[in-house]
């Protein structure tokens, strides 16, 4: 029987489907990999009880999503797309949930820095300003990919096969520091933080990369591997 992945939705609290509306989305692409790697995709609706939310699935999926505000301003013209104060007071009480339950939790770009940022870590909110001399990180889809290199003796790394990938890259904010309890455990060659996993036992990982978009290793074989350790976790 197939594992039930849950997936946090994003919120649109500003009318950008709809002027006076409140609307609820996700990319497909999200639901469709968790699919082909073999798992059941459940999305899981703001509005719904966190806790409750958790417990009716397996693992937890936190997707991509909007920005992150810094706390002080930054020079015209950076702008950001922040996400809705709900989604993430939403985003922050799935993942402690998950976290007290012992689930598996896969971070993907937003969702990574979030697992940061609620472990004590610190971001870099705007790249090309907080970095200068990083490289290119929004790149355009299809073709714009980028090297990482993952540590050998992480958990990532066993589940990749690989050390060596190539990525797509659709970011400027990004992992500063990882928190207590976490480690980076994958860089692009400029420095800039790819991936970070748990120090301990528990199995997560948070990747700056959209695997649901990718091929490749790191893209649905990823997720596939992650499904897999899922399962091997629930057993024991």
């Amino acid at each position: 029987m197939a594992l039930a992945i849950g997936i946090s939705t994003c919120l649109d609290d500003r009318g950008r489907w709809r002027a006076g509306r409140e609307y609820l989305y996700l990319d497909q692409r999200y639901s469709e990999a968790v699919a082909e790697a073999g798992g059941q995709p459940i999305l899981l609706p703001i509005g719904s009880n966190p806790r409750s939310a958790v417990q009716s699935v397996d693992a937890l999926l936190l997707p991509g999503g909007d920005d992150f505000e810094p706390d002080a301003p930054y020079p015209s013209p950076v702008e950001f797309e922040p996400a809705a104060g709900r989604q993430l007071a939403f985003d922050r009480a799935l993942l402690a949930a998950a976290r007290a339950t012992a689930r598996p939790i896969l971070g993907i770009c937003y969702g990574a820095q979030l697992m940061a940022l609620e472990r004590g870590g610190q971001l870099h909110y705007h790249l090309p300003i907080d970095l200068p001399d990083a490289q290119p990180h929004q790149l355009p889809e299809p073709q714009g990919r980028h090297p990482i290199r993952v540590d050998r003796d992480s958990r990532l790394a066993s589940l990749l096969g690989e050390e060596t990938l190539e990525v797509n890259s659709l970011h400027h904010q990004g992992i500063a520091k990882p928190g207590e309890g976490m480690r980076v455990c994958a860089r692009a060659p400029d420095g800039v933080v790819e991936a970070i996993e748990a120090t301990g036992r528990e199995l997560e990982i948070g990747v700056q990369w959209h695997p649901e978009k990718l091929d490749g290793a790191a893209g649905t074989p990823l997720l596939r591997a992650w499904i897999e350790a899922c399962a091997a976790a629930e057993k024991n």
